[in-house]
């Protein structure tokens, strides 16, 4: 009886944590899920299933720095596309609020949704529709730099995984 049960844990460990690496590549982009930290969670669950043999605690340490690594780029991207453009604080709440608007949306409103947003709430704060839409594109760069490096660094803690646990 106890070796069914251990079997059943160890299936349920890779279950859940291949569903929280999955998870969180979704997460990435969606700002209402923590796409790194699941997927960390995510890789200590596999590495739990099989006793911590095909990925350590180095392994996992190495991982969880990535993890940190993809959250500051997460946090910095944004404000330094933002502000790179002249954004306010009204242009990155903007943004911010965009995002959360257009999340039903999908693809097209987590895109359109940050841009409309700096730009509506940069021009309530100060009506030059002109410098307004040019804040709002740098919301966009930024955006869209800061997911596409998000994904990169994600890429690679997602090849190191497997490449450890497969050598």
């Amino acid at each position: 009886m106890n070796e069914y049960l251990a079997i059943g844990l160890t299936v349920s460990l890779y279950v859940l944590g291949i569903a929280l690496v999955l998870i969180g590549l979704v997460g990435l982009l969606l700002p209402v899920l923590p796409g790194a930290p699941l997927m960390f969670a995510g890789f200590v669950l596999v590495s739990w299933a099989d006793g911590f043999t095909r990925i350590g605690w180095i392994e996992l340490i190495l991982l969880g720095v990535v993890t940190l690594v993809i959250s500051v780029v997460d946090y910095v991207s944004s404000i330094t596309g933002a502000r790179r453009f002249g954004a306010s604080r009204w242009g990155i709440a903007g943004s911010f609020v965009g995002l959360a608007v257009g999340l039903p949306f999908g693809i097209p409103g987590w895109i359109l949704g940050p841009l409309i947003g700096s730009v509506l709430f940069e021009y309530v704060k100060d009506p030059d529709f002109k410098k307004a839409a040019r804040i709002g594109l740098g919301s966009f760069v930024g955006f869209l730099i800061g997911t596409a490096a998000k994904y990169a660094l994600a890429m690679f803690m997602l090849a190191a995984a497997v490449f450890f646990y497969l050598l």
